[in-house]
């Protein structure tokens, strides 16, 4: 959907879930410049299209991808470890919020239970939350643990407990949710990514779609597109239908009126 009326806008959530790559922090072009940088080291270049197909993507994931396209599955180990190796190096001298980011968080934080579900490392979403001052807003980051769905002798329908498989898997929003005490169609997932959008649609939170509408079908399984955190659509939305909660002052005074009219 656009960013006409949407049910989404008349909805109040339990919790909001945020990706953190392209939605919190602006990564997506460290992505880029790493993944380019790790296919120069052995010579390789990206194929056209790359950095859209590899969008949102697990990094060991997409080190897999890089070595399939450039025909070479036995550099998947030695092009993983440089793309994390660059990526962190990126992000590390330059954090960047996504525009209306902080905004939007702040003006949620202390309403509702937030966290973060993102395919990145845990410490670089740490790492990366902490410089943009945001890590306290959240209450919870989940991110992917244990063996990949694709490694070898791994079942990629099986579920194992205690193991988080990464997006485009339900994993990661399915356990935010449950950590922040919320049913997953209680929740609502910020994502800037088909792949994001298709995790947390299958986990089965609502979905707001954050930055250019892509054109591919998926998309629609977003109940909302923004072009930007700072959309005066969300900051009407978080106005009248998130409330903050009652704070000692107004509990007194909803029990003088009570008291009022008992």
């Amino acid at each position: 959907m656009t960013t006409q009326a949407s049910p989404l806008l008349d909805w109040s959530p339990d919790a909001v879930v945020f990706d953190c790559d392209g939605t919190l922090m602006d990564t997506e072009r460290h992505w880029q410049e790493a993944r380019t940088r790790a296919l120069r080291a052995f010579g390789l270049r990206p194929a056209p299209g790359f950095a859209e197909r590899a969008k949102g993507v697990h990094y060991i994931d997409c080190g897999r991808l890089m070595a399939e396209e450039a025909h070479k599955p036995e550099l998947t180990g030695d092009l993983t470890t440089a793309l994390l190796e660059h990526f962190m190096e990126l992000v590390a001298d330059d954090p960047v919020t996504m525009p209306g980011a902080a905004e939007f968080v702040r003006s949620l934080s202390g309403r509702l239970p937030l966290a973060v579900a993102s395919n990145c490392p845990l410490e670089v979403v740490e790492e990366s939350l902490s410089r943009a001052r945001l890590r306290r807003h959240f209450r919870h980051i989940v991110v992917p643990s244990g063996m990949p769905p694709d490694a070898p002798g791994a079942d990629p329908a099986a579920v194992t407990p205690g193991v988080v498989r990464p997006k485009p898997w339900p994993d990661v929003y399915a356990t935010a949710a449950r950590l922040c005490g919320a049913r997953p169609h209680r929740a609502l997932a910020v994502e800037d990514s088909l792949t994001g959008v298709e995790s947390a649609w299958r986990a089965g939170l609502r979905v707001l779609g954050v930055g250019p509408q892509p054109a591919q079908a998926h998309a629609g399984r977003a109940d909302l597109w923004v072009p930007a955190l700072h959309s005066p659509l969300l900051k009407s939305w978080v106005r009248d239908r998130v409330p903050r909660p009652a704070g000692p002052a107004d509990r007194i005074g909803e029990q003088r009126g009570h008291e009022q009219h008992g």
